[in-house]
């Protein structure tokens, strides 16, 4: 990859080669120590030992498979802004990230806003989830939901 496409966010990552291994990480998870080795020039020990640093730091924090949900049969996915009442946000947060539909939940700016994205076989499902799971959590004053259309890019983790 060209390092001049390389941004450094963070002062945590020592050095160029250690940016080079998360780029080769990111374009695939699933490389062996050994072919990044070759692409990056050091031993195979040397990038071992880089990427078990880059753990221990918390700068990798999983290693994961990317799975399109719509090969999967799941055929709604939906964005949710919340307004909680900001006593409730932390146990409201937690109820929602034990849910296995919701995917990804975040705490936004204003007024306690939580954003979250869930998957769910059908319409069926997801009205399921917001009248059993949702609606009923105590804090709530409103909740907002787009249902997604068309997937144009996904992308997880970050772009270095």
């Amino acid at each position: 990859m060209n390092s001049s496409n390389i941004v450094n966010y963070s002062s945590s990552i020592t050095d160029e080669t250690d940016r080079k291994i998360l780029n080769a990480l990111i374009a695939n998870g699933r490389s062996s120590y050994t072919d990044l080795a070759k692409e990056i020039g050091l031993s195979r020990v040397a990038v071992q030992a880089r990427i078990q640093a880059l753990i221990e730091e918390g700068i990798i924090e999983r290693f994961t498979a990317v799975i399109n949900p719509e090969k999967l049969g799941v055929q709604v996915s939906a964005f949710f802004n919340v307004e909680v009442e900001p006593k409730h946000l932390e146990n409201i947060a937690a109820s929602l990230a034990d849910d296995p539909s919701v995917t990804s939940l975040y705490h936004m700016t204003g007024p306690s806003k939580l954003h979250m994205h869930g998957l769910y076989a059908n319409h069926q499902e997801m009205e399921r989830f917001m009248k059993e799971k949702l609606y009923p959590l105590e804090g709530i004053t409103s909740v907002e939901c787009q249902v997604l259309i068309t997937r144009y890019k996904s992308r997880m983790g970050m772009r270095l």
